[in-house]
């Protein structure tokens, strides 16, 4: 399987900072239209994976502000 990089040989030659600007614009892009990828299997099972864990031990999840306020404690 060739890789999409291997298409583009100029890519290789961008900086790492070209090449993190060039990933935000394409997550950007793909976000801008999201109904054009199907969901993954793998992702959705994770997802009811995780969902049937949070109903069986609500108490173990703790509020992103708790979490926020833990880090920024810590500092």
């Amino acid at each position: 399987m060739t890789m999409i990089a291997e298409k583009f040989p100029e890519l290789k030659r961008l900086s790492p900072d070209e090449k993190l600007i060039l990933v935000g614009e394409l997550w950007e892009e793909l976000a801008a239209q999201p109904d054009a990828l199907a969901p993954r299997e793998d992702h959705i099972a994770l997802l009811k994976e995780r969902l049937e864990r949070y109903r069986r031990h609500p108490e173990d999840v703790v509020a992103w502000e708790a979490v926020k306020a833990r880090i920024l404690a810590s500092r």
